[in-house]
């Protein structure tokens, strides 16, 4: 089993202490958002790796020599201010967790998420191009792998279409975005890649690869078992996500795992640092089965 912390919310940024408790105690809880009643109990015996994807990798350092699994890290770092990031850290901060990360599991296992590409009248393609190829340079030598995303039409970003002031892009912009990205990384060391987007940039510079694909999967855990994951249009392999929807707490306009702010503040009120649940606690109706891939 490969541990997904988390695509719903940023466990290692606001709840890195809880999760570091449920790693000593050996089991997780995690709520079906679908069926709130049925729960998924995962024992840290059965987990084979951990994917860590966060905008804030720094509450984490400290406790990582505590986790035997193969760690595996996804850093979100993004050239956007508060208009649209109104809780990120500041941007040098994550470069500096992305650097203290990569000293400890390897820039090989450091990937950097450039994620999402958002393109409005602030943040048009030149900004994009400079930022990106100032975040290479400031990450030479510590990061390989960087994937690149862009803005999908989210239940929150049509909230907030009126801040976000979206431009589409023209195959004018993903051309020059697929040049000049490619150049950068490739000056510094690091290959280039989408995952699971409609545009091909292969012919500019960027590899094909998935996030977390087979190979990889096989390199970090020695299984070659693992399930394409069916839910998503890519090829990376199944993972168990423990997180929840609508508690965290960056905020950040683009969101897919964020739609409801009110929910948000009400989740992390109910959040029990106690707990083998990241929100809330479990009932006397829940039904707790073991989960083992």
């Amino acid at each position: 089993m490969i541990l997904n912390v988390s695509g719903r919310t940023d466990i290692v940024a606001f709840y890195s202490d809880w999760f570091i408790k449920r790693y000593e105690q050996g089991f997780v809880d995690v709520r079906n958002p679908f069926y709130p009643n049925q729960v998924s109990r995962i024992y840290f015996n059965d987990v084979d790796a951990i994917v860590f994807c966060t905008k804030n990798p720094l509450p984490i350092v400290s406790y990582l020599p505590k986790i035997k699994q193969a760690i595996i890290f996804h850093i979100t770092i993004t050239p956007y201010h508060k208009d649209i990031e109104p809780n990120v850290i500041p941007k040098g901060h994550v470069i500096d967790g992305i650097k203290k990360i990569s000293k400890i599991v390897g820039s090989e296992y450091t990937y950097v998420r450039y994620d999402p590409i958002i393109i409005n009248h602030r943040y048009n393609i030149e900004y994009h191009l400079k930022a990106f190829d100032k975040m290479c340079h400031l990450l030479k030598g510590y990061v390989k792998h960087i994937i690149v995303s862009f803005v999908d039409d989210y239940k929150n970003v049509d909230k907030h279409k009126s801040d976000l002031q979206i431009q589409t892009l023209t195959e004018e912009d993903y051309k020059k975005i697929g040049k000049s990205f490619s150049q950068s990384a490739k000056k510094c060391g690091m290959t280039v890649q989408t995952c699971a987007e409609e545009h091909d940039l292969t012919e500019y510079g960027f590899i094909k690869e998935d996030c977390i694909s087979p190979t990889l999967a096989f390199k970090l855990t020695h299984k070659t078992n693992f399930k394409i994951w069916k839910e998503r249009p890519c090829h990376c392999v199944s993972m168990v996500d423990i997180g929840v929807y609508n508690s965290c707490l960056h905020f950040c306009k683009y969101c897919y795992a964020n739609y409801d702010e009110r929910k948000v503040k009400e989740n992390n009120q109910l959040h029990n640092p106690n707990s083998s649940l990241l929100v809330g606690n479990l009932n006397e109706n829940d039904i707790i089965k073991v989960r083992k891939s």
